[in-house]
């Protein structure tokens, strides 16, 4: 079920209704209505998915509580194993095996051989590289002891599935979410109020922005060999703002919606094109992922620790692993490979995090004027690794790129449709302006103390968003696919 669809705004009011009605006093029925809602959610793409998520939850469950029991350390290392074999097996065979075929048939193809292995029709499960990774946290943390087990199978469950971030995150940890599933929540108006206003924002952003780009984007990318550098850095650009504004518009409808049922789960973007450097665009993208690879592979690979020459192999492992957990493509390795490279020199010279500060552009103009130069610098750098991204393979990215920067020929894009496409800069100028400039909390959108100005800008995201909805466009976010 996607979250910008009709099936979506009726099933919403409905489980809000009853779960602050009839299952409000009762906290047991209340997780219990939840993990119902949460199944219904994912099993209206297919239901047959259910018994992998099922299995995942009563998999790392029951280890957990055997962990908990369990103080020889062979045997807790055992019980880790096979939680994380398991997971991630499940995660190989349907996200990598074809990949992993194809790539084993054409090594032996370069090599002078042939080899005859069939690939398999699989369907990738929708967010199972999300909610594999939230188990495996629960269990490595218990196994840490840095968690208490839940012997509550319902909580865990709903822990596991909870609807709004079930499907494209934010990748939550148990010691944050688990807590808020096991006690009791109360009906609470403004939690509610900021949950409404944080959604509308996020429809907002997926659907006037990321949608209205997409076809522009996908008619530049599949037709990269007959355009000119200047269409295609409009290409790469607006790629750039459709994944920011499909991906980041998904976690703030999730936040959202979370408020909704009195939980609070983590931030996922923090304006992540005002970076000054690659080290801080990555502490503001996708924070719950890098956060993730940050404390259960980079720390135990041995972090910044030993050797400079250990420390830059553990960069370039969690940024290729990053990569390739966001696709069977090369192109995604290749992404991970280019972000490890451009982090590299700040981590060498240990000033990665240098830009630690919010940023406040309006302190003084030399520092307006050096902090724009790093971010225009960092966002150039962000958007030729997003080329990489979106393209098929890498041999289109790299033809992408060398016309992008060598073809200078004057042509004007035109729109598909024949929209003009001054409606589209002022749109992307506008929200860039309101977003970096006006807006100061990535948890609260209309922070102003003028309730007209407050009111004015509801009226307009609304009005927006119902001009911009369009049925011919493919309203599916772009992380569904990882």
């Amino acid at each position: 079920m996607l979250f910008n669809s009709i099936d979506f705004a009726i099933f919403l009011p409905v489980v809000f209704f009853l779960y602050w009605t009839l299952f409000k006093k009762n906290l047991k029925a209340q997780n219990i209505f939840i993990v119902f809602a949460s199944y219904l959610f994912y099993g209206w793409w297919d239901w047959r998915f259910l018994a992998l998520i099922i299995f995942s939850t009563l998999l790392d469950f029951t280890i957990g509580n055997f962990l908990k029991n369990e103080n020889r350390v062979l045997r807790r290392k055992l019980l880790l194993s096979v939680s994380v074999i398991i997971n991630l097996g499940f995660l190989a065979f349907f996200k990598y095996y074809n990949f992993f075929v194809e790539s084993f048939v054409d090594a032996y193809t370069f090599l002078g051989s042939t080899i005859n292995v069939s690939s398999l029709n699989i369907i990738l499960p929708v967010g199972i590289s999300f909610y594999t990774f939230q188990t495996l946290s629960y269990t490595i943390d218990v196994y840490r002891k840095e968690l208490e087990p839940t012997k509550d199978l319902i909580a865990f469950s709903a822990f596991v599935c909870f609807f709004p971030q079930l499907v494209a995150g934010p990748i939550e940890r148990a010691t944050n979410l688990l807590p808020q599933i096991s006690n009791k929540r109360s009906f609470n108006q403004n939690q509610i109020i900021d949950g409404l206003k944080l959604m509308l924002w996020g429809f907002f952003k997926k659907l006037v922005i990321a949608d209205s780009l997409s076809p522009i984007v996908n008619d530049i990318f599949n037709n990269s060999s007959t355009y000119s550098s200047t269409t295609l850095i409009i290409g790469a650009v607006f790629f750039a703002f459709q994944i920011y504004g499909d991906f980041s518009g998904y976690s703030d409808i999730a936040i959202g919606t979370s408020k909704l049922f009195g939980v609070e789960l983590m931030s996922n973007f923090k304006f992540p094109y005002f970076s000054r450097n690659i080290g801080e665009f990555w502490r503001r993208w996708h924070i719950s992922l890098s956060t993730w690879f940050r404390d259960y592979l980079y720390i135990p690979l041995g972090g910044s620790r030993g050797t400079k020459f250990k420390n830059i192999r553990n960069v370039f492992i969690i940024f290729i692993v990053s990569g390739f957990w966001h696709g069977a493509n090369w192109t995604f390795i290749v992404w991970g490979i280019i972000h490890a490279l451009l982090f590299l020199p700040s981590f060498i010279f240990n000033n990665n995090r240098k830009f630690t500060n919010e940023i406040n552009l309006l302190n003084s103009f030399k520092e307006f004027i050096i902090n724009s130069l790093r971010i225009f610098q960092t966002f150039v750098f962000v958007t030729i690794g997003w080329v990489f991204f979106r393209s098929e393979s890498i041999s289109q990215a790299f033809l992408y790129l060398k016309r992008m920067f060598f073809d200078f020929s004057s042509s004007l894009y035109v729109h598909p449709s024949g929209y003009r496409m001054v409606d589209y800069y002022l749109i992307l100028i506008s929200f860039i302006v309101f977003e970096y400039f006006i807006r100061n909390n990535e948890r609260n959108p209309f922070y102003f103390k003028n309730k007209f100005l407050r009111f004015f800008l509801y009226v307009v995201m609304v009005f927006a968003i119902i001009l911009f909805y369009d049925d011919g466009v493919d309203r599916s976010f772009i992380y569904f696919q990882f």
